[in-house]
């Protein structure tokens, strides 16, 4: 039974151990796979966390910036930066008159999308503000719509009165408010206003003084954060950076003689059948220029469509000077010891030059005069026999040495230079043309500088426009010399003689020896010169034998000559300016 029983069980020990064997393995392999499959949902859940944490992420982001966009949006409408525009300095004359000057106004503007009826809004506030013109109307409509992006300013009215801006405020409306500017103002209505020149919409200078001097004038600009309510209407001011006012500029101008000498050309413009005119008064020992006028021939002397009229010919405009050129000839001729004041020539009716025949402006036989006679007559037969002797080199020498070919250095922003030939390019002809003022081209001033050397003993002094800017006066006389004191008085005497008894004598004021030259230049057109009408001028100075004003008027596009229409202008600007000046007979 042992041996049986012995034998039995192993067997069932057999079977027994292959069963839990069986079991053991299969639970080994069945680990094996669901553990591959737990950590397969472990990280898909770990994945679907991970993606879940980043839309939170960005959707907090996006909440956060959306969060910035509101908040800033919620502070611009809240708050507003307004800059506060600087006191504008004033322009003045010599004697502190008030020639430019900034006028107190307001800026009326709007927030739109608080406007539940724009249209109605925009009609109110037109009402108000007395636009009444339809495009202007249609325009303030167009700005007070609302649009997809919602406008968040729009200007109602710039610069106007006050008063005008007290009435639209009135009207409540939501977002509509005003703030302080200040609109430029000509006291003087227009009184020179060529070389004032004017501000834009903004009050930048973009033309004349306004505009060289705009940096000074202009000062520095402030600003300041205002607090509205939900209907824009200011509450408080949260931070202000004030404005720095601009300088003044005092010119050397003359407000009383500058006046007059508009007055005096437009009168000349319309009794000269004229295209315009221009006058110039200056101190011939300092360079300061007490009148620079210009009028058109519609009386206008301000600024308006014309652009002819904006401009300021005594420096931007050239012209053929004709015989008021003659005054350079003969001083240099006298300067090299050509000739002397009482030197004689023969001369026939008429002088071939090149292909150029010249004669004298009215018709006369063969004549001997002296120099001084010469230019006491205004003759061009005379000049250019003189011009002859000079040569070229000679004259050209001259033409240089009075300042023609470049600019004075004015204090203006814009200078014309004048057209000199070079000496290389003369024509055969040229020493014909030039002695008698033909063949090149000159600005007023330069012609007005040329004579004040004469009267200034020969020496030449830079004109000046400016007399101070703010703190720093601008006093400083800059000159040099020309030609010798001798030389000067020599000149000066001719031309006393040619305003006593030669083709000057409408300039003669009782009292005071006037010294002068007329000039009546032919105008250049294509393939010649016009027939018929000219640039008639002429140029004074007084007293002659120490003289303290120089006084030019050229009158364009005339039928008159220069002693006819020039001089007596001349004459009524110098008679007020010698009363005014109180300069004694």
């Amino acid at each position: 039974m042992a041996a049986g029983g012995s034998g039995r069980r192993p067997a069932t020990g057999r079977r027994g151990g292959g069963l839990r064997s069986l079991s053991r393995v299969a639970a080994r392999g069945g680990g094996i796979a669901g553990g591959r499959g737990v950590d397969g949902r472990i990280r898909l859940l770990r994945l679907v966390f991970v993606v879940f944490l980043v839309l939170v992420g960005g959707k907090a982001v996006a909440l956060a910036s959306s969060s910035e966009n509101l908040t800033r949006i919620a502070r611009e409408q809240q708050t507003r930066t307004v800059v506060l525009t600087a006191e504008r300095g004033a322009i003045l004359d010599r004697n502190g008159s008030e020639l430019a000057v900034g006028k107190p106004a307001q800026t009326v503007f709007a927030t739109p999308y608080l406007l539940d009826e724009p249209k109605v809004a925009a009609h109110a506030l037109c009402r108000a503000l007395h636009i009444t013109g339809k495009k202007d109307r249609r325009a303030l409509e167009k700005a007070l719509a609302r649009t997809k992006s919602g406008s968040g300013f729009a200007y109602v009215a710039r610069k106007v009165a006050p008063e005008a801006a007290k009435a639209a405020l009135a009207l409540d409306l939501p977002g509509v408010g005003a703030y302080d500017e200040e609109k430029r103002s000509y006291p003087t209505k227009g009184l020179a206003a060529q070389v004032l020149g004017f501000v834009g919409t903004d009050d930048q200078g973009l033309s004349g003084i306004e505009f060289l001097f705009e940096k000074q004038l202009a000062g520095i600009s402030g600003r300041e954060t205002i607090v509205r309510d939900p209907a824009g209407r200011p509450l408080r001011t949260v931070r202000q950076t004030r404005a720095v006012p601009g300088s003044d500029v005092r010119l050397t101008l003359d407000a009383e003689i500058q006046n007059t000498a508009e007055d005096v050309l437009e009168k000349t413009v319309r009794t000269a059948s004229a295209k315009a005119a221009t006058a110039i008064v200056v101190d011939p020992h300092t360079g300061e220029i007490l009148a620079m006028a210009n009028v058109t021939k519609d009386g206008f002397h301000g600024f308006g469509k014309d652009l002819a009229a904006q401009r300021n010919r005594a420096v931007e405009d050239v012209y053929e000077p004709g015989s008021i050129f003659k005054l350079v000839t003969i001083a240099g001729a006298l300067a090299d010891g050509l000739v002397r004041p009482g030197t004689t020539f023969t001369l026939p009716p008429s002088i071939h030059v090149a292909d150029r025949e010249i004669h004298d402006a009215e018709a006369r036989g063969t004549v001997t005069y002296s120099v001084t006679q010469i230019l006491e007559h205004s003759s061009n037969v005379g000049a250019v026999t003189i011009g002859k002797r000079m040569h070229k080199e000679g004259l050209s020498k001259w033409v240089e040495a009075f300042g023609f070919g470049s600019p004075t250095g004015v204090q203006f922003p814009v200078e014309e230079q004048g057209i000199v030939p070079p000496i290389k390019d003369w024509s055969g002809s040229s020493i014909g043309n030039i002695p008698m003022g033909q063949g090149i081209a000159v600005t007023a001033l330069q012609m007005a500088a040329a004579f004040s050397t004469v009267a200034n003993n020969g020496m030449a002094v830079k004109p000046r426009l400016v007399a101070q800017v703010g703190t720093e006066v601008y006093d400083q006389v800059e000159k040099h010399r020309v030609i010798s004191a001798h030389v000067a008085r020599e000149v000066r005497a001719m031309l006393a003689l040619a305003v006593a008894k030669g083709t000057g004598t409408n300039a003669q004021i009782p009292g005071y020896e006037v010294a002068g030259k007329t000039g009546t230049a032919e105008i250049p057109r294509p393939g010649g010169y016009a027939r018929g009408i000219y640039v008639a001028s002429f140029i004074g100075m007084v007293p002659a034998d120490h003289p303290k004003l120089v006084v030019l008027v050229a009158v364009d596009e005339t039928p008159m000559y220069g002693g006819d229409a020039a001089a007596p202008a001349v004459q009524q600007i110098m008679s007020f300016a010698l009363q005014h000046l109180e300069i004694a007979p």
